[in-house]
């Protein structure tokens, strides 16, 4: 590729956040759907986590469906399939029925998360690949911004099925679009899906240092990430809460964006990823050091660090894995071990704070940053 298809790649950034609105469109909206469903107790909860759990269980499953079937037809697919899935959550359907409706949304999600890096790639030129890929990184927290800016006003005005036939609509605009621009690419055959041959691909892809490389690190991000988003501002002066959860995620993209793309082409995104971790160490030092004014600052550099490792992450798929085959791969790893840190890092960090009070976000942070530069440094003395 000798230049970059920008059009291409903004659409397929819009589709992933179409994608992520599958979980802001739950998460940021939970307290309006509690009435919906009376006396559902913990159950409510599995209406938000079970997209997730989907993740961890089929991540890199979705990696090798997408090398195998082709990431524009798998994508078109399961935005479509996201969609129609958005219509029917319109309906409240009750507490079973949707929950089974948010286990078949995960499938969707996860083809769509794992399909987009791969076709990416494949229209960027090599110079631009760092730019694309943080691009992408920032679909997530991105699709909980605006969410939070203008769908939970919208869902407290109009009500919660008004936001899910929205986000139907998003969905369906954004298949229209790829279908009109996506590239198409070519199936690879190989195996029959069987249990096996998925457990040997699994020991395959983890074995490799090329392509478990960007999810190895991910984990350790993902473990951080959403519980500090989650946390951190309630563990400042209450004056500086609602500042600090609004500025903490626009920190997080902007540092990705316009300082991370730079360091990525000068440094390389493995180097970017360590840096960014290494940042991250010092951060949690400053929070466990600081207090009012300066806890803030601390859990803003917590969010510029993590945005680095976000965006250079992302990058770092194209830069260690040559072929469309192993980036596939490479991303439902990512998002197999994304799944399972932002699943297990959010609770783990909540009993640490109850044991241990604010000091306990550094203790959290601390040897989660030191693994992350660890088990890059071990990957790449095994890539040299």
């Amino acid at each position: 590729m000798s230049h970059t298809r920008w059009g291409v790649v903004l659409a397929l950034w819009f589709a992933g956040i179409s994608a992520a609105g599958q979980f802001a469109k739950v998460s940021v909206v939970f307290a309006e759907l509690a009435p919906l469903w009376p006396g559902a107790g913990a159950r409510l909860g599995l209406v938000v986590s079970v997209v997730g759990f989907v993740g961890i269980v089929f991540g890199t499953t979705a990696g090798l469906m997408v090398a195998r079937l082709g990431a524009r037809r798998m994508m078109i697919g399961a935005l479509l399939a996201g969609a129609a899935l958005s219509v029917a959550q319109a309906l409240i359907l009750p507490l079973g029925w949707m929950i089974a409706s948010r286990i078949a949304e995960g499938f969707a999600h996860l083809a769509i998360v794992v399909a987009a890096p791969v076709l990416i790639s494949a229209v960027t030129a090599p110079r631009d690949q760092a730019a694309t890929m943080t691009l992408w990184s920032t679909f997530f927290g991105l699709a909980f911004t605006l969410t939070a800016a203008f769908g939970l006003p919208f869902a407290q005005a109009r009500g919660v099925a008004a936001l899910f036939v929205v986000h139907a609509g998003v969905m369906a605009l954004a298949a229209v679009l790829l279908s009109l621009v996506a590239p198409h690419d070519v199936a690879r055959a190989g195996p029959p899906l069987r249990p096996g041959a998925i457990l040997r691909d699994h020991l395959t892809i983890y074995r490799s240092a090329r392509i478990a490389a960007p999810a190895l690190g991910f984990l350790f991000y993902t473990l951080m990430y959403v519980a500090m988003l989650t946390l951190a501002p309630g563990l400042v002066a209450p004056q500086f809460r609602a500042l600090t959860a609004a500025t903490m995620p626009l920190v997080s993209i902007a540092a990705s964006l316009m300082l991370g793309v730079a360091l990525v082409r000068w440094l390389g995104a493995v180097a970017v990823v360590q840096l960014g971790f290494a940042i991250t160490v010092l951060a949690a030092l400053a929070w466990w050091a600081s207090a009012g004014a300066g806890a803030v600052a601390a859990a803003l550099a917590l969010a510029a660090a993590l945005g680095l490792v976000q965006g250079a992450s992302f990058a770092a798929i194209p830069a260690l894995n040559d072929n469309s085959a192993d980036r596939a791969k490479a991303a439902g790893a990512i998002a197999q071990l994304g799944n399972v840190g932002t699943t297990l890092g959010t609770p783990l960090l909540l009993a640490m704070t109850g044991a241990w009070g604010s000091a306990a976000l550094a203790w959290f942070a601390l040897p989660l940053a030191f693994a992350g530069i660890g088990v890059h440094q071990w990957l790449a003395a095994r890539r040299a």
